[in-house]
């Protein structure tokens, strides 16, 4: 059972009450920002060898699907055991990086919102539901609580990246 004070993990102190709103707002985040910008714009890469916009959606993308669906399974099994996935690898079987950006936006939202639509009535101990993963070296212990906070945690740096591209190709000739 996961008491109050211990929803705050040390690493990043995000709180449940941090997380829900955090994952709630990056959908409207990444429209917000992208407001206006033209399909050359959204595939632009400030520079060369950086990500453009779009790829930084696909990657968002990618680590929700395997992340988001890690936490279905909590939630929906007694402690199962979970492959690791990478995200990295994951987005390799996916057409997020051709896909238009506004119709992939439009399918990161859906996904969000089912996603917090799951997480919003979960009670205190269902944050601290377990997993064992395996695959990726020694087995670990992941709950509802890790994987939400490791992607809210995740998406506040490429967030900024989404915000930071989209005003330096909006200025390029």
């Amino acid at each position: 059972m996961i008491h109050a004070k211990e929803a705050t993990l040390s690493s990043t102190f995000v709180t449940i009450e941090q997380i829900l709103p955090a994952l709630a707002a990056a959908p409207a985040r990444i429209a917000e920002v992208t407001a206006g910008m033209t399909p050359a714009q959204l595939q632009a890469a400030p520079n060369p060898g950086e990500w453009s916009t779009s790829d930084v959606l696909a990657h968002l993308r990618a680590c929700a699907d395997v992340w988001g669906d890690c936490i279905s399974a909590i939630i929906a099994q007694d402690r199962p055991t979970l492959r690791a996935v990478n995200p990295r690898t994951w987005i390799k079987s996916t057409d997020y990086p051709t896909q238009d950006f506004r119709s992939s936006l439009r399918a990161f939202t859906r996904q969000r919102s089912r996603l917090v639509a799951q997480l919003t009535p979960l009670a205190l101990e269902d944050w601290s539901r377990r997993a064992t993963v395996t695959g990726a070296g020694k087995a670990l212990e992941r709950t509802v609580l890790s994987y939400a906070q490791g992607m809210a945690s995740h998406e506040r740096p490429h967030l900024k990246q989404i915000k930071r591209i989209a005003s330096l190709v909006r200025v390029k000739p």
